[in-house]
């Protein structure tokens, strides 16, 4: 009984099988001809005040997933277990209470602002959740501007009155209002320049040292990953492809599809020749995906078998798991 209790306090959010499919309709009845299977039986957890790195190119189910854990979608299939409690089913009367606990940082910061508030006013809408008295909510609010970098003479401001990177810190800070454990941060920096894109994570980076938060972060981008990850999940068309820290993977990288996107990596090493290898073709459609592995299509080293069979995890090494025959062959 300790052990499990030991385990629901160091696990903030655990997925097991989880699934989400789209009906396609067709015709004037609209009936349904198919389906969009986004994410395909997704497994992972995120331990407390770690980061969980979800990689992969557009249109492989990251979003989806973020949804889904937010109750913002249902999920079809599988569990979602936040702090231990199984919250795969609650109502929205249940799952109100919990919105405070799981906060979400967007793409794109100006159009997840209210251009008609200020940035105070929607800084405290979260704060009005947490019955702060009003002396309260502008000393919290003065606090949270300063701790992503925004002088608190600047809440009475717009956000048309901010430039890309700052809009995002105020995102941030409204994401912290409501003093969450878990921020899920889809895509928080790829609308940004490079320098700016620094500038946010190492702040993500400092708020998670000082307050122990836990991240589930999304990007496209292996290398933004890396360095803000603790474990690192490759996904492809619904599937979770590879699995492993942040330094496993990038040392010992073992699927093909994981090869292609860190070969696509821009080398900063000094008289370093860069061979970026890029996929080709597209990513398959997820209404109608390939049999056997989905990655067989695009894949360089494809055999009869990858075509034919799926393959199950595979445990490479003490927390590496890869999909992939040619692994489970060598």
């Amino acid at each position: 009984m300790a052990d499990m209790e030991n385990e629901i306090q160091n696990v903030t959010l655990r997925v097991e099988n989880l699934k989400k499919h789209f009906p396609v309709r067709r015709g004037f009845f609209q009936r349904i001809g198919g389906w969009v299977k986004a994410v395909d039986g997704v497994d992972f957890e995120i331990e407390q005040g770690k980061t969980l790195g979800l990689v992969g190119e557009s249109g492989c189910g990251k979003s989806t997933i973020a949804r889904v854990i937010l109750k913002l979608l249902e999920p079809d299939h599988g569990k979602i277990f936040y702090r231990g409690q199984d919250i795969s089913n609650l109502s929205e009367k249940d799952v109100k209470p919990l919105r405070k606990e799981m906060q979400i940082i967007f793409q794109d910061p100006f159009g997840s602002l209210n251009p008609r508030m200020t940035v105070g006013q929607s800084i405290e809408e979260g704060l009005r959740t947490l019955d702060f008295s009003r002396g309260d909510r502008k000393e919290r609010l003065n606090e949270l501007l300063e701790m992503v970098g925004i002088s608190s003479n600047n809440s009475d401001r717009y956000p048309h009155e901010f430039s890309g990177g700052q809009r995002q810190r105020i995102g941030v800070a409204r994401a912290l209002s409501v003093e969450p454990s878990l921020i899920i941060c889809d895509e928080p920096v790829s609308a940004l320049d490079v320098s700016i894109q620094a500038q946010i994570i190492n702040l993500l980076k400092g708020l998670q040292d000082r307050l122990g938060l836990s991240y589930l972060f999304i990007s496209h981008d292996l290398n933004v990953v890396g360095y803000l990850s603790d474990k690192v999940a490759v996904m492809y068309l619904g599937h979770i492809m590879e699995f492993a820290s942040a330094g496993d993977l990038f040392e010992n990288p073992l699927h093909p599809y994981t090869l292609a996107l860190l070969s696509a990596i821009p080398s900063t090493e000094p008289g370093r020749k860069m061979e970026m290898k890029f996929l080709p073709g597209e990513v398959p459609s997820p209404q109608d995906p390939p049999p056997g592995c989905k990655f067989q299509g695009r894949c360089p080293i494809v055999e009869a078998q990858c075509r034919e069979e799926e393959i199950a995890f595979y445990e490479a090494g003490e927390g590496h798991i890869v999909r992939c025959w040619k692994v489970v062959g060598r």
